[in-house]
């Protein structure tokens, strides 16, 4: 009986969600229409995309709901207007720093899970490193990239050891991927999986929601070892420039 409870409460806050997300997007007069990485597998993507609310025009450009960003818009920028809640990077950046690890680990750390914050979660290493290619050093895109099929492995020499979270995030029987599973054994052998590694020694897996850092201590370091394009992020014709500004217009429609 409770969990019958449960599940039409569940449902009954979806409604209501849902319901309140078509009210604020008609009060736009602007029609937005999510793709389908947005939905997939709260719908079937091989069924037809529902009409969406509202009347007028398909969004394009800014979205009124987020805050503008500035016209050449920088990393920093995306950290105050579109990633969300930077604690656990900087938290594990600090920690890096603190270790005395070089600047482009101190980087590595502060920017690893930047496609969790802005993007998307899935392959977030992968992503991540994508996004910050062509603006930092290529052993930090690696360490970044890499960092994805480390973290699921001991190094006991290090003293790394499999995180208690993941545990309780995947169940005690999970196997990491076949793709996760080469790719650690190619970083392994690699000469900058201590690089990656250490980004896994200083994530804070359980982060203290009381500690105290800011985005000011590292501008610095951004400053010495990202390449900031005078055009902006997102403007500057990169290969992955079409990234920063999907998530400059997360919902345009083309």
């Amino acid at each position: 009986m409770t969990s019958q409870i449960e599940t039409a409460n569940s449902a009954t806050l979806a409604e209501r969600a849902d319901a309140l997300e078509h009210q604020m997007i008609a009060e736009l007069n602007r029609r937005v229409v999510k793709s389908v990485i947005y939905t997939s597998g709260d719908r079937d993507p091989t069924q037809a995309v529902p009409p969406p609310p509202g009347t007028g025009h398909f969004m394009m450009g800014d979205d009124p709901r987020l805050a503008k960003m500035p016209e050449n818009p920088t990393l920093i920028d995306f950290f105050k207007y579109r990633f969300g809640p930077a604690n656990h990077v900087l938290q594990s950046a600090t920690h890096a720093l603190k270790a005395g690890q070089n600047e482009k680990v101190v980087l590595a750390c502060l920017l690893h899970d930047i496609s969790v914050a802005g993007f998307i979660r899935g392959d977030h290493g992968y992503w991540g490193a994508q996004m910050i290619a062509p603006y930092v050093d290529e052993e930090v895109s690696w360490a970044i990239q890499y960092h994805q099929a480390l973290r699921f492995f001991a190094d006991e020499s290090v003293g790394y050891g499999y995180p208690e979270a993941y545990i309780r995030y995947f169940g005690d029987a999970y196997e990491p991927e076949p793709y996760i599973k080469r790719d650690y054994e190619y970083a392994r052998n690699h000469k900058w999986y201590m690089s990656s590694r250490s980004i896994t020694l200083h994530d804070v897996y359980s982060f203290d929601p009381d500690a105290k850092v800011s985005l000011d201590d590292f501008v610095d370091i951004i400053g010495r070892n990202f390449r900031q394009p005078k055009e902006g992020l997102g403007f500057d014709n990169s290969p992955s420039a079409h990234i920063w500004r999907t998530i400059i217009w997360p919902t345009k429609f083309l």
